[in-house]
């Protein structure tokens, strides 16, 4: 593995002894020997491209690895800074041509994460090489700036769209959403110049066009701009970054186009005089490409606004009718900082701010417009919780009159009573690197981490972002709210032959060949020939062509089911449907909606709330590569050991004689319109082995937070009936009470599929699930996910009891919890 980190003037690659082990094994090796450089490029040619790093480096790196050269330090000193709470690489050489050289890295630490903590207790000097190296070995105490920019229109390939291709496509776009009228249109990095500009006629084509984008193009001609774009009359937005002209331009253009766009409030990214409720709304982000515009006059769209950032919109005067607390009552975090608001006075600004109920943050230069004390700024805002980031509180108690509006770094916190070891866990999230062992055969289910030595880990990069888009994310879900109704009546096809025959069943399940002998069903071994698919593969188009299954056959899946069985895909399902439901812990999709994740962490951490979260693979089991913590850090670097959700964790969960456990129930799925589903009121109790605990260090334990067990560790079954006769006793609650909660639950997750995907349907289709469940302490159903083709193992091992019925359920009469065999005969049959 090798990367690369850009420091002008130079490009430092740091080739780690991952990279040093893998090349120095083959090297060294008698039966594959790398001698030279051209073995070498042979060998590991798709790492050194996927790396990154520059070709003329290549043969330097070769010659490095081979002699193993660690000789930055003759380049490169490393000095304290951020008050002794960082470190960073400075060049100590007097030049360095870029791209000129190349240096390795070595490992200074390198363990599974679930070692962490009893290695740094138990090497010798590991601890404090590690403290130190992040600077935690003192006692010294302790936001991101939003790029503004528009995305460019490219192509999946990387190449510029073509600019007509754009134009249709937006009209067409426009024409299937609703009225073909285009209002939004960006037209970034196209190559568009003054000639194409003309014969494009973009007044003609869109003449309602309230917001456009010619970001990035070579525009160079002040009179053919202002022609063209004045004839837009409806424009609220322009912006010409990045084109020549405005480089040889005075504020003759722009002057000329505010004359002939008296609605534009927007002008590369900076307020126009005519600013008012559009301008505000694009910055609260009410109004974007797919909402750009009210739909009402009478509508009053930034009522919903809570957060604002107007920073660097070179605003003169913020006194207006639409910046008022009439229009925007719910305005909570408002940032102005980085506007000259000459034209008004401090006592006018104050006036106007005082007048926001709901206003608990506020950014500003100070001193500034607001005036050059902090404190009498809060003293005349009394509703303000922060200032520049910083607790009023604080603010007060020490006195401080200048906030410092510049963002600083990303550092570790800790108190001075912490153990080295519990510091480095904290902190090491900022340093760490990760990669996962393979061979030809498979990967290895566990991520390996990595610190760099003192020399690479002080070359590093951390921001911390704001939570405007977790604000817009909640506001979302509060209106979700879709309600499941059939389309079709209950006309589910029949299974019985007509010829009277037993229908013949293909599995590769081996229960199911074992226990299926209800004399309806006949086992063959040849797909082609089934009436039923029973697999556990997943029966696409390549299957169907090398086995001969054909549309005609029942399956034992649905079409899309990957929209309840993958987890980021099942909490999107359920959002998209419910919004946000009491069974559905807070989720997100770290590859999606990781801003969001973010503003809730910040939002719970400004609120004194529990932090702690759960990080889930999207579609492995037995809780592979899952990880607990409460560091965003920590949530933030997993995500490099593959796409992930992260879900809140439930802290509180209802315990079973002081351990954790969840419920594994079984759902037949017999139609998804109308929706017909079974549940069998047996199910399985998975309990943890250890005591549960929310010590920090008990998150590496497994057997404390996690009940599968069943699988290489200590596995202690407990039959249904007798869980829930303890369980009863030990809380005084009534089961059936939380059974019918949980069958409410499971429903509402089907319904969501039913609603939000009705593509999901297929007569042909018969379908098992795994529903996992867990309480929480006021014993409330938890969904956790839902599993295709669930693991059956003990209901083949253990006669049990039906909840309800208590009828026995004996393992010779069923198929697993499906095969009750009357559920089977039911489930397929009409």
């Amino acid at each position: 593995m090798a990367g690369y980190f850009v420091m002008e003037p130079c490009v430092i690659v740091a080739a780690t002894l991952m990279a040093v082990g893998v090349v120095g094994v083959e090297m060294s090796s008698n039966s594959n020997r790398i001698e030279t450089y051209e073995d070498f490029v042979k060998v590991h040619g798709v790492l050194l491209a996927a790396s990154g790093l520059p070709q003329s480096l290549h043969r330097q790196l070769f010659q490095k690895l081979t002699t193993e050269t660690f000789d930055a330090g003759s380049y490169f000193k490393i000095e304290v800074c951020e008050d002794g709470r960082q470190r960073r690489l400075v060049l100590d050489s007097q030049s360095m041509p870029k791209e000129s050289n190349v240096f390795l890295v070595d490992h200074a630490w390198t363990f599974r994460l679930s070692d962490a903590f009893s290695q740094l207790q138990e090497v010798p000097g590991l601890a404090q090489r590690m403290a130190s190296l992040m600077c935690v070995d003192t006692d010294l105490d302790t936001d991101i700036e939003e790029v503004d920019a528009v995305k460019g229109v490219l192509h999946e390939n990387g190449t510029k769209s073509n600019v007509e291709d754009i134009l249709e496509s937006e009209i067409h776009n426009a024409t299937e959403k609703g009225d073909g009228t285009v209002k939004w249109l960006e037209l970034e990095d196209a190559d568009i110049g003054d000639d194409m500009l003309l014969s494009l006629n973009l007044s003609s084509k869109f003449p309602d066009l309230q917001a456009l984008s010619l970001c990035g193009n070579k525009l160079e001609t002040v009179e053919i701009i202002v022609q063209e774009v004045t004839k837009l009359k409806n424009l609220r937005a322009l912006w010409l970054n990045n084109n020549p002209v405005l480089k040889k331009c005075d504020h003759c253009m722009e002057d000329a186009i505010l004359q002939g766009c008296p609605k534009l409030e927007i002008y590369n990214s900076n307020f126009t005089i005519n600013f008012g409720e559009w301008a505000l709304g694009f910055c609260g982000e009410v109004y974007d490409k797919d909402n750009p515009s009210s739909l009402c006059l009478r509508d009053r769209p930034l009522q919903s606004v809570t957060s604002l950032d107007l920073s660097n919109r070179c605003i003169h005067n913020l006194v207006n009718k639409a910046f008022s607390p009439a229009e925007m009552p719910s305005l909570s975090h408002l940032n102005i900082r980085g506007n000259p608001l000459e034209q008004n006075s401090v006592r006018e600004l104050l006036e106007v701010l005082k007048g926001f109920p709901c206003l608990q943050s506020l950014g500003v230069d100070i001193p500034g417009p607001l005036g050059e004390s902090a404190i009498e700024i809060l003293e005349s805002l009394p509703t303000l919780c922060t200032l520049n980031g910083v607790t009023a509180s604080k603010i007060l108690e020490e006195g401080k009159h200048v906030i410092d509006s510049m963002l600083q770094p990303r550092l570790p916190e800790w108190s001075a009573d912490q153990p080295l070891a519990d510091r480095v866990l904290s902190a090491m999230w900022l340093y760490l690197m990760t990669y996962r062992l393979a061979n030809e055969e498979k990967i290895d289910e566990t991520s390996v981490w990595y610190v760099m030595d003192e020399l690479g880990s002080a070359v590093r990069h951390s921001d911390e972002p704001n939570f405007r888009e977790y604000e817009k994310h909640c506001q979302k879900l509060q209106f979700k709210s879709l309600s499941y109704t059939p389309t079709k009546s209950s006309n589910t096809e029949s299974l019985h032959r007509s010829d009277g025959c037993a229908s013949r069943v293909y599995t590769d399940i081996p229960y199911v060949e074992e226990f299926l002998t209800r004399t309806e069903f006949v086992i063959t071994t040849e797909p082609k020939d089934a009436d039923i698919i029973w697999t556990s593969l997943q029966v696409d188009e390549d299957m169907k062509k090398a086995t001969g299954i054909t549309d005609q056959q029942y399956v034992n899946q649905f079409p899309f089911e990957s929209c309840l069985v993958m987890k980021h895909h099942l909490a999107e399902t359920v959002q998209k449907a419910h919004g946000s439901p009491e069974w559905l812990q807070p989720t997100y999709n770290l590859e999606t909606h990781l801003p969001q994740l973010i503003g809730d962490y910040y939002v719970r951490k400004r609120d004194g709330l529990n932090n702690l979260w759960i990080l889930k693979p999207w579609n492995m089991a037995r809780t592979i590569d899952t990880s607990v913590t409460d560091d965003l850090s920590a949530v933030i670097r997993l995500m490099e050991t593959g796409p992930k959700i992260c879900q809140k964790y439930i802290e509180f969960p209802a315990l079973f004689q002081g351990r954790k456990f969840d419920l594994r129930y079984i759902v037949l799925v017999r139609s998804m319109d109308p929706l017909e589903i079974f549940l069998s009121d047996v199910f399985w109790v998975r309990l943890a082995n250890n005591p549960y605990s929310l010590d920090k260090h008990s998150f590496f334990e497994y057997e404390t937070h996690f009940t599968v067990m069943n699988y290489g560790r200590k596995f202690n079954h407990m039959n249904t009936p007798d869980f829930v006769r303890e369980f009863e006793v030990e809380h005084q609650v009534k089961w059936l009470e939380i059974h019918q909660r949980v069958k409410n639950t499971i429903r509402s997750v089907f319904e969501a599929a039913a609603v939000a995907h009705p593509e999901m349907h297929s007569s042909k289709s018969r379908a098992m699930y795994g529903v996992d469940i867990m309480l929480d302490s006021s014993f409330q159903p938890k969904l956790l996910e839902v599993t295709y083709c669930p693991d059956c193992t003990r209901a083949c091992k253990y006669d049990t009891e039906a909840l309800v019925t208590g009828e026995v359920v004996k393992v010779a009469e069923s198929i697993t919890e499906v095969a009750n065999s009357s559920m089977f005969v039911v489930w397929f049959a009409a």
